[in-house]
Protein backbone atom coordinates (compact mmCIF):
# COMPACT_ATOMS: atom_id res chain seq x y z
CA UNK A 1 0.00 0.00 0.00
CA UNK A 2 1.25 3.16 -0.77
CA UNK A 3 0.22 5.22 2.45
CA UNK A 4 -2.30 4.58 4.95
CA UNK A 5 -3.49 8.42 4.13
CA UNK A 6 -4.08 7.65 0.54
CA UNK A 7 -6.67 4.89 1.82
CA UNK A 8 -8.43 7.21 4.33
CA UNK A 9 -8.72 10.25 2.39
CA UNK A 10 -10.32 7.23 -0.24
CA UNK A 11 -12.80 5.99 2.02
CA UNK A 12 -13.18 9.50 3.33
CA UNK A 13 -14.22 10.36 -0.49
CA UNK A 14 -16.19 7.22 -0.79
CA UNK A 15 -18.40 7.54 2.24
CA UNK A 16 -19.01 10.84 1.16
CA UNK A 17 -20.08 10.40 -2.41
CA UNK A 18 -21.79 6.60 -1.77
CA UNK A 19 -24.19 8.35 0.97
CA UNK A 20 -24.50 11.63 -0.93
CA UNK A 21 -25.84 9.66 -4.01
CA UNK A 22 -27.96 7.30 -1.54
CA UNK A 23 -29.58 10.48 -0.23
CA UNK A 24 -30.57 11.50 -3.61
CA UNK A 25 -32.05 8.16 -4.68
CA UNK A 26 -34.60 7.44 -1.65
CA UNK A 27 -34.91 10.77 -1.08
CA UNK A 28 -35.84 12.09 -5.09
CA UNK A 29 -38.67 14.12 -4.67
CA UNK A 30 -37.42 15.99 -1.56
CA UNK A 31 -34.21 16.81 -3.15
CA UNK A 32 -36.08 18.41 -6.73
CA UNK A 33 -38.49 20.06 -4.59
CA UNK A 34 -35.77 21.94 -2.28
CA UNK A 35 -32.87 22.50 -5.48
CA UNK A 36 -36.20 23.91 -7.93
CA UNK A 37 -36.17 26.85 -5.27
CA UNK A 38 -32.79 26.61 -4.61
CA UNK A 39 -31.90 27.31 -8.19
CA UNK A 40 -35.26 29.68 -8.82
CA UNK A 41 -33.18 32.94 -10.05
CA UNK A 42 -30.28 30.99 -12.06
CA UNK A 43 -29.64 29.35 -14.98
CA UNK A 44 -30.57 25.76 -13.77
CA UNK A 45 -34.41 26.75 -12.96
CA UNK A 46 -35.61 24.62 -15.79
CA UNK A 47 -32.98 21.85 -15.50
CA UNK A 48 -33.45 20.89 -11.90
CA UNK A 49 -34.05 17.08 -12.54
CA UNK A 50 -31.50 16.63 -15.61
CA UNK A 51 -28.83 18.85 -13.46
CA UNK A 52 -29.63 16.00 -10.38
CA UNK A 53 -29.28 13.21 -12.51
CA UNK A 54 -26.06 14.34 -13.88
CA UNK A 55 -24.75 14.93 -10.41
CA UNK A 56 -26.21 11.50 -9.37
CA UNK A 57 -24.52 9.16 -12.05
CA UNK A 58 -21.13 11.12 -11.01
CA UNK A 59 -21.22 10.48 -7.43
CA UNK A 60 -22.45 6.87 -7.90
CA UNK A 61 -19.30 6.38 -10.74
CA UNK A 62 -16.79 8.53 -7.86
CA UNK A 63 -18.27 6.59 -4.81
CA UNK A 64 -17.73 3.32 -6.63
CA UNK A 65 -14.37 4.05 -8.06
CA UNK A 66 -12.68 5.24 -4.57
CA UNK A 67 -14.65 1.84 -2.88
CA UNK A 68 -12.74 -0.38 -5.13
CA UNK A 69 -9.71 2.36 -5.11
CA UNK A 70 -9.12 1.61 -1.33
CA UNK A 71 -9.83 -2.40 -2.02
CA UNK A 72 -6.99 -2.18 -4.67
CA UNK A 73 -4.42 -0.62 -1.98
CA UNK A 74 -5.39 -3.01 0.58
CA UNK A 75 -4.81 -6.35 -1.87
CA UNK A 76 -1.84 -5.38 -3.84
CA UNK A 77 -0.37 -1.50 -3.85
CA UNK A 78 -2.57 -0.54 -7.02
CA UNK A 79 -3.36 2.78 -7.13
CA UNK A 80 -5.36 3.09 -10.65
CA UNK A 81 -9.07 2.74 -9.48
CA UNK A 82 -7.95 5.31 -6.33
CA UNK A 83 -6.09 7.93 -8.38
CA UNK A 84 -9.18 7.75 -11.46
CA UNK A 85 -11.70 7.81 -8.29
CA UNK A 86 -9.87 10.89 -6.56
CA UNK A 87 -9.73 12.94 -9.99
CA UNK A 88 -13.74 12.34 -10.38
CA UNK A 89 -14.18 13.71 -6.71
CA UNK A 90 -12.63 16.56 -8.15
CA UNK A 91 -14.75 17.15 -11.19
CA UNK A 92 -17.69 16.14 -9.25
CA UNK A 93 -17.02 18.54 -6.36
CA UNK A 94 -16.63 21.28 -9.32
CA UNK A 95 -19.82 20.78 -10.80
CA UNK A 96 -21.29 21.41 -7.61
CA UNK A 97 -19.10 24.32 -6.61
CA UNK A 98 -20.38 25.25 -10.59
CA UNK A 99 -23.86 25.27 -9.07
CA UNK A 100 -23.65 26.36 -5.75
CA UNK A 101 -22.19 29.83 -7.26
CA UNK A 102 -24.78 30.19 -9.50
CA UNK A 103 -27.05 29.67 -6.79
CA UNK A 104 -25.07 32.17 -4.87
CA UNK A 105 -24.90 30.31 -1.66
CA UNK A 106 -21.57 30.94 -1.03
CA UNK A 107 -21.91 29.14 2.41
CA UNK A 108 -22.14 26.12 0.39
CA UNK A 109 -19.82 26.61 -2.18
CA UNK A 110 -17.01 27.17 1.10
CA UNK A 111 -18.46 23.80 1.94
CA UNK A 112 -17.79 22.18 -0.95
CA UNK A 113 -14.43 23.87 -0.97
CA UNK A 114 -13.57 22.32 2.28
CA UNK A 115 -14.32 19.05 0.09
CA UNK A 116 -11.96 19.65 -2.54
CA UNK A 117 -8.88 20.15 -0.71
CA UNK A 118 -8.48 15.89 0.55
CA UNK A 119 -9.70 15.25 -2.74
CA UNK A 120 -6.91 17.09 -4.84
CA UNK A 121 -4.70 15.37 -1.97
CA UNK A 122 -5.52 12.36 -2.96
CA UNK A 123 -4.81 13.04 -6.68
CA UNK A 124 -1.57 14.40 -5.88
CA UNK A 125 -0.56 11.14 -3.18
CA UNK A 126 -2.06 8.77 -5.71
CA UNK A 127 -0.21 10.16 -8.86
Amino acid sequence: MTSPASFLVLLFLAVTFIQSAYDKVFGWQANIDWLKGHFAETVLKNYVPAAVFVLLVLELATGVLTLVGCVELLVNGGRTFGFYGAVLSCITLIFMLMGQRLAKDYDGARTIAIYFIPAVLAVFWLT
